[in-house]
């Protein structure tokens, strides 16, 4: 036990360590405020959907050689997300199938393009690292991470301030538009929210694992928890602590990050569910 301890402390020593976990805790904290909004409107797979948008527009980037990615990704994730979550049960295609076409579609489509104009030599390398998480977690600037500090920080604010517009709209939106609250602002508001947390999260999970970042801690939550607050609030801190055990056990196992933090959110949601039946039964 002592040379782990020893070893994360050498870790520790340097400053793309550090980068690293301050980046994964807030992405976590963040995926996991909007993950319980997501849930409850049966919208969960919709991190898999954006995430697999983003990786198309990745490999658009990619083959346009543009040295800023997110001038293709970001903004193609963002109407994405407002096109999914605008789309509700009044379309012709319905929330669920419209998920699917466009995941399945943008990550076709993106896979192509890698295959046919790519200049890298690994395209498969580079489609695995994207896909399941990278290393270029630990690879970030000074300015990644002020530019995560700062977009959290935003997030965290934006969904304090409309804490009760989002509450409602999470659970009635009928009734909400009959109160006055303009359930589409806010739906644009959700979807933009939820477009720029996928695109930051997929450096730390990937884009085939997003989702767990937004479904198991709202989930684990849930489990022990009876309101909307409570949930939200035990998600977020169980969401920061599992990314951060994870991303600690990589470095010490020599694990892929991004699937680490999702096993250590799997074994989360497998306690708190241990403990909800427990206390259910004691209820009873």
């Amino acid at each position: 036990m002592a040379e782990i301890f020893e070893k994360l402390r050498s870790y520790m020593e340097y400053p793309f360590v550090r980068y690293a976990l301050i980046v994964g805790v807030l992405v976590s904290l963040c995926s996991s405020l909007l993950g319980v909004t997501l849930v409850l409107k049966r919208f969960s797979f919709i991190g898999d959907g954006l995430s697999h948008v983003a990786f198309g527009a990745m490999s658009v980037a990619a083959v346009a050689g543009l040295t800023n990615e997110m001038l293709i990704i970001m903004p193609v994730t963002i109407i994405s997300a407002i096109l999914l979550l605008r789309s509700g049960q009044n379309a012709k295609i319905k929330g669920d199938s419209a998920i699917a076409m466009l995941s399945v579609g943008s990550m076709a489509i993106g896979y192509l393009l890698m295959n046919a104009f790519s200049t890298s030599a690994n395209v498969s390398g580079d489609v695995c690292s994207t896909l399941f998480g990278s290393t270029s977690i630990l690879t970030l600037s000074r300015f990644d991470v002020t530019l995560c500090i700062a977009l959290s920080v935003a997030i965290a604010a934006i969904f304090i301030l409309f804490y009760n517009k989002i509450f409602c709209i999470t659970f009635d939106e009928s009734f909400s538009k009959a109160t006055g609250i303009k359930v589409g602002a806010y739906n644009l508001l959700l979807a933009t929210i939820i477009a720029v947390i996928i695109v930051l999260a997929m450096n730390l999970v990937g884009s085939l694992l997003v989702s767990a970042l937004i479904v198991f801690p709202s989930l684990a939550a849930m489990r022990v928890c009876k309101s909307f607050k409570t949930v939200t609030i035990c998600s977020a801190l169980l969401s920061a602590l599992c990314s951060l055990v994870g991303m600690l056990t990589a470095l010490v196992a020599g694990t892929p990050i991004g699937s680490t933090i999702v096993a250590v959110d799997i074994i989360a949601f497998f306690v708190f569910s241990a403990i909800g039946s427990v206390f259910s039964r004691k209820s009873v």
